[in-house]
This record gives structure tokens, sequence and C-alpha cells, in this order.
């Protein structure tokens, strides 16, 4: 179940060989090499049924010039055990708040197939991976990995469930990144919506062993912040939850090379972008959060790469100590705001101001000294409140290319909030009610990468803040999801007897952006997919920033999502393109396999090993 697919040698790999050639660049060392550019051998889209069960990647890859023979590598699986203890040591088991496994009433327990982020750590002489399982409750296991010295190989040694019950436990945790001082910077994806009455969440958390368990009525501002997770060359771990950090539906956190700047995504509609600007370097429990406003410069309604000016709103300066002491004050939605209903013609009274988030339009009054409690506890109403863009749609990946000081985000879904007073094309205004309408693209269902430039700015104190929007890449729609042509790059629907039947998005481009992840120094961005109705096969891409080039680097098995894409271009001798295959059957063609088939567990794994890439 866990040995690494087969490696195999084609005709794509002496295609790239000529390429090298080409370049007269050497297949024998890649060290310093002055070409910078990654190459990887084509995959075809998945037609047939063999092919849509099965994890396929590029062969070869060319990676500074050097020509290598690569596939994809599985470290672990749900469900596979790792050492002595079936409770502790087994990946992807959920845990409560005494480490005792989560039972349903019936006693059995559940072995998530939910992976999302899994970091590389390089502590000392040793490696680590830290995994977390985007459910709720979620998980976080820390996995000691040997690497092979001659061949590259990465293999789990051992894997623990961490305790969180210091943190209350985590939630949906979904992408991450690496923190440059080598931490795991994870994420809870979910903050449930305070306003409303949610008694019984995460009590299953809370059970201390007990079938079904709970204490209810846990205060929900537990819960919607990155989670940092420091390991020692020991293996000792150290969790902590950021609350200076805001709270809302977090994807990803990632780091500025100043080891202090963060940019935050939301996956959310009709939400923000996140700035944060730490005290210290290398210390993220205290800072100044910021919400995104954009001055869009195309014509509204033109396309759906639109390009703008980007400013920053102040929100608030706070530690988590500070915000920590608010939650546990026992701090509620209403201690915060006071509430009116919205008018039939979707006004607010006097001394209230129109909001429109995931959660809808809400007329909101903030209480007289509560700006540092709406700001860290209800991030999302509080951006709106202050004037920030709150219309922003599945905001998800992050990554940045250091050379052009240029960062890229993925946005699943041009929709909703993104359109001029439209849903999917077509007049609405829910979206759009109440808000500044900054943002004014034509949807795309497939999705779209932007990228966002960078300068110093002295007033916010950092080197690394965002001035320009630009989109880079979208996906292709077909008549499945754009019928009436509204975007001008729709293409025609897949036909009834094509194996791309059903197909929302063209096979030939991106559906869906989810994880991407920069090749730094070699013009490279890598993008996974989580699409559901846009390909029936999730795949990844590699995309040339300058040439342009698309080109498919992988497939995955009916219902999976790909998750985890992330770079490392030098551990030790080697690279790595972590990828994580999530609830293979999950998503779709949930009749293809049993319920219990071991087909559905997740894969932890990488695409590699690469040459490693250092430049100079």
């Amino acid at each position: 179940m866990s040995q690494p697919l087969k490696l195999r040698r084609t005709a794509l790999a002496t295609a790239l060989a000529g390429v090298g050639a080409l370049y007269g660049c050497s297949s024998d060392d890649n060290q310093g090499s002055t070409d910078a550019t990654a190459q990887f051998a084509e995959v075809t889209a998945a037609g047939t049924d063999g092919e849509k069960r099965t994890i396929r990647v590029s062969d070869s890859a060319m990676i500074g010039g050097k020509i290598t023979t690569t596939g994809y590598q599985t470290i672990l699986r749900s469900g596979d055990q790792r050492g002595p203890d079936a409770n502790l040591n087994t990946y992807g088991l959920l845990v409560d708040n005494q480490l005792k496994p989560i039972k349903a009433a019936d006693g059995s327990t559940t072995v998530a197939n939910s992976n999302d982020f899994s970091s590389v750590l390089k502590v000392g002489a040793k490696l680590f991976n830290v995994s977390h399982f985007e459910d709720i409750p979620g998980a976080l296991y820390l996995t000691e990995l040997s690497q092979d010295k001659s061949s590259g190989q990465l293999s789990a040694v051992s894997t623990r469930a961490l305790d969180l019950s210091g943190i209350n436990g985590i939630v949906s945790p979904c992408a991450g990144s690496v923190t440059p001082w080598q931490t795991h910077l994870g994420s809870e994806e979910d903050a449930p919506n305070a306003r409303a009455a949610r008694p019984d969440y995460m009590a299953t958390f809370f059970g201390g062993g007990t079938t079904v368990g709970g204490t209810p009525n846990q205060n929900l501002y537990f819960w919607g912040y990155p989670v940092e997770v420091a390991v020692t060359e020991a293996g000792a771990a150290t969790v902590s939850k950021h609350y200076s950090m805001g709270r809302f539906g977090h994807e990803l956190s990632y780091v500025m090379p100043d080891n202090k700047t963060v940019y935050e995504s939301d996956d959310n509609t009709n939400t923000s972008y996140y700035l944060y600007v730490a005290d210290k370097a290398q210390d993220l429990s205290a800072g100044t959060l910021y919400a995104l406003k954009i001055k869009q410069s195309t014509a509204a309604g033109t396309t759906d790469l639109i390009q703008g000016d980007v400013t920053w709103n102040k929100l608030g300066h706070a530690t988590d100590a500070e915000v920590k002491a608010i939650i546990d004050a026992g701090t509620k939605f209403s201690d915060i705001f006071d509430t009116a209903t919205p008018a039939a013609d979707f006004s607010c009274a006097s001394g209230f101001k129109p909001v429109n988030t995931s959660v809808g339009l809400e007329c909101l009054a903030l209480k007289p000294g509560k700006e540092q409690a709406a700001a860290f506890l209800e991030t999302g109403r509080y951006a709106g409140y202050v004037g920030s863009t709150i219309e922003l749609r599945k905001e998800e990946g992050v990554t940045y290319d250091p050379a052009a000081k240029r960062m890229y985000v993925s946005y699943s879904f041009l929709e909703n909030g993104m359109e001029d007073n439209r849903k999917k094309g077509k007049a609405n205004t829910s979206y759009d009610r109440g808000g500044s309408n900054d943002i004014k693209a034509t949807f795309n269902h497939c999705g779209a990468i932007y990228a966002y430039d960078m300068a110093s700015d002295a007033a916010i104190g950092s080197d690394y803040v965002a001035n320009k929007v630009s989109g880079v890449l979208a996906g292709v729609m077909t008549t499945l999801a754009d019928p009436d042509k509204l975007n001008a790059g729709t293409v025609a629907a897949y036909a009834s007897d094509s194996p791309f039947a059903g197909s929302a998005c063209s096979v030939d481009g991106i559906a869906n952006p989810d994880n991407i992840s920069f090749m730094p120094g070699q013009k490279t961005l890598l993008i996974g997919e989580d699409s559901d109705d846009g390909h029936q096969n999730d795949m990844s891409w590699a995309y040339n920033i300058e040439t342009k080039k698309l080109t498919r680097i992988q497939t995955t098995p009916y219902g999976s999502e790909v998750t985890g894409m992330y770079y490392y271009p030098a551990i030790n001798d080697f690279g790595y393109i972590m990828n994580i295959v999530q609830h293979p059957y999950g998503e779709s063609d949930t009749d293809k396999v049993t319920s219990t088939s071991p087909e559905r567990h997740s894969y932890l794994g990488y695409i590699g090993p690469l040459p490693a890439f250092k430049q100079q």
C-alpha cells in the first residue's frame, strides 16, 4: 500500500534531454547551473477508467539543467501505523483532548482521509513531517522521516498524534506553509459564526475518552486562527494558536523573507485578504493586522483577469495573550456589535453600517471600546465595517517569487462578489449590496491565479507590502458552466461520448486552482486543483511565468483533491514537490469502490526525488 509507484523513463524524457542539449546543460551536475527553467514531461489527461483510478505524474523532469527520472512516491497512507500504539501511531486516527480515539455511538473510530498540508522540517540532522487533517475536530500528526543518502527517497520512521488540548483542538486545518525558521504554519479554515448558536460545535473533542463525548457550549471564538508547530531535534513538538493574526476562514498564512510580514488568505465567499506585520522577526505572537482595499483599473465586466491598485486598512494591533484573554472572559458576539434588520431596500437604520460577508448582509454598530475584540475575533465583519474590500471568493493558495518580488494567489472561483452585481454572469445584487463593489470581474467558474506586486511601505513598516494586483492565468469554462457564453473565453462542452463529458472546464487548462507553490529561480509556478465539476480527475500543473506554457504534471484518482503542493528546492542533496492526494473517491464517483475500500485512503507523498536546486 505504501510502496512508490513504478518509475519509468519514456520518449518524453528523451525530448527533455534534447532541451538540455539545446541549453548546453550537463546532465550530471546541476549545482549552480545558469539554466533557470524547470521543465516536466507532459502527462495526458486521464481518459480511461484505469487512468482515472491511479496517480499519474511526469516521469521525467529537468531541474537546473539536469535530466532526472521521477515519479510519485508514497510516504504514508491514512490508516498506516508507524509505532507500537494503535491509538496514537495510526496516521489519521482522530483523537480527543485526552489523546483517546473519538468514538461514534456504535463504538467505531474514524481514520480521516483528509490530510491536507504536510510540511517537511529540517531540524538539526533530522527531518520531520507535520501533517494536519481537515476535519472537525481536526488532527495534527508528527512523523519522523528518513532520507536515503544515495536515492533521496523519504520514508516514515514513526508517526504520532499531537496533543491539542492546550489550544482547544483544531478545526478544518487546510493549507499551510513552512516558515523561514523551519516551523509548520497551519490554519483553521472554519471560523464558526459566533452570532449563531452552535452548542455542540467541537463537542466530541472534549469527550475525555468517552463514547460520543462532549462538553457542549464551548466559546466559538476558540477557533479560526493560524496554528504553528515547532519541533526540536529530539522530536518534541510545541503547538501554538496565533490569536493576534485574526479570526476568519484561514486557508493559508505565508511569511515573507523579512521573517515578520505575513499574508493570510480566507477561503470564504465575500471575504478579504489580510496582511499581518509581526512586532519581532520569527515571532508571530504579536503584531498589526490589515485588510485589503482594491481599486480596479480595468473596465467593469470586461475580463476575468482584472488589474488594480492595492492599499491596506489597519484593523488593529494585539498580542496573542490579549486576544486570548478577551475570549477567556466569555466574550460573545453581542458584546462586540449591536445589530439591526436591514430594511426592504437593504439599507440600515441610523447608527448602523451595512456589512456583507459570507453570512450575508447585516446591519452592525460597533459597541464603544470594542475595536480590538472586533478586529481579532470578528475580523471579516470588522474589515467590511471599516471599508475594506470584502468581495473575494474562495481565496486559496499563496506563494512568492523573490526575484520578481511578486506574490501569487489562487482563487478557485471568480464568482459572486467578484462580479459586478451578478451571480455567474446573471444579474444579482446579493453579494454587492451594502458594500463598495470594488471588484468587477467577468465570472469564471474555473477560477484564476492573480499576482500581487510589492514595494516598501514606511507607514506599515515592511518592505513587502502589496500595492498592485493583476490577473495571470484563468481556467477555460465549457458551456456546461457557461451555457450563454457570457465569458468570451468559454468553449463548447465535451460530447456525451467523450472521456471528459461532464467537465465544466477544459481539461487543457486549470480548474479551480487551490494549492500553489513557486519554484524560486526556475520561472515555474506549480498549481494543484480542488475541483468537483470542473475536472472529473483533479490535476496539477507547471506554469512557466515567462513563456506562459502550461504543462500538466499530474492526474489523480476519482473524487480526489490535490493538497499540500509545496516545493523544497534542496533538502540536503535532493529536491521534492510535496503532494498529497486527499480523499480518493470522496467528492465524486463514490460508487466505484466500496465504502471500506483501501483505495479511499489518502496519500502523503511527493513528486521526486528531484535534483537539488541551489541558487548561487
